[in-house]
């Protein structure tokens, strides 16, 4: 007994004890980590996650501009005769940004219920907050990803002016419109059990509310009563907002619109953080 080596006090304490967190401040290298994963997901497929919705989105323009006269076509808004192709392309360019937000946050945690390799997102040393901001944070990127792609092709485009009057604004209903719908994704994979939960929620609450929101329409030609419903979908303001960047016209006040997708944003963001620190359905 007398042979065996005794147990300095300093290598005694040299971890921390059960239950105290050894990375008390933001583990950056950690959520660095699991940003580029997030990215390198998608772009390994990148012809389906990324160009495929850019031709898509870039199809609905084509439609609208040549195979319904869409270049001879005027719209209204707020008294202002616009080119159809020009008030329209705004709309298609976020509302491909908001579809493949979604479609990014709802896949992540989803993947990893099914395939039981949820336990790579639990177990390394990462907080809530940073767990979510990366996988949101994935979504975000590949929403500028598709949204730039389509852009520029749009730029090429004959008879389309994209040319942003107000880039700022542009950016932030961009930014705040992508988080809206990641967190809805990230809300989505918490709760699906199966890939055809996450397609049930696309197809009847997301497609539905991108397409209803003006984004081939002017909200001010619409009934009353459809005015006040369309008021009342979060996508209108993002929609709006966005357009606004571009054409320096809206259907609604855009400060207004942005102060509301921020709450909401907000709202969204506290909900899936209290969730997953929960665990609810992730962890039990």
């Amino acid at each position: 007994m007398d042979n065996q080596p005794s147990i300095q006090p300093s290598a005694r304490h040299s971890l921390p004890e059960p239950g105290v967190p050894a990375i008390r401040n933001v583990n950056w290298t950690g959520f660095w980590t699991l940003y580029v994963k997030e990215v390198r997901r998608f772009f390994k497929v990148q012809l389906q996650t990324i160009w495929a919705p850019a031709v898509t989105t870039l199809l609905f323009l084509v439609i609208f501009t040549v195979a319904l006269g869409g270049n001879g076509r005027h719209v209204s808004l707020n008294g202002q005769p616009l080119h159809f192709a020009d008030f329209v392309a705004p709309g298609l360019i976020v509302m491909g940004m908001l579809q493949n937000s979604f479609a990014n946050a709802s896949f992540s945690l989803l993947v990893g219920k099914i395939q039981g390799t949820i336990v790579d997102y639990l177990m390394p040393p990462l907080s809530t907050l940073e767990l979510l901001a990366a996988l949101a944070g994935g979504a975000v990127t590949r929403a500028f990803c598709v949204g730039g792609a389509v852009w520029v092709a749009m730029m090429l485009w004959p008879g389309v002016n994209v040319m942003p009057a107000h880039p700022l604004v542009v950016l932030w209903f961009g930014f705040l419109g992508a988080l809206f719908l990641a967190f809805m994704g990230v809300l989505t994979s918490i709760w699906a059990e199966k890939f055809d939960h996450a397609a049930a929620v696309t197809n009847f609450v997301v497609a539905p509310l991108t397409l209803l929101s003006g984004t081939f329409y002017s909200v001010e030609r619409l009934a009353p009563a459809f005015q006040t419903v369309s008021h009342l979908n979060p996508f209108f303001y993002i929609i709006s907002g966005f357009r606004y960047g571009f054409l320096g016209l809206a259907d609604s006040p855009v400060l207004w619109g942005g102060l509301v997708i921020l709450m909401l944003d907000i709202a969204m963001g506290l909900f899936c953080y209290w969730l997953l620190r929960k665990g609810w359905k992730v962890k039990n």
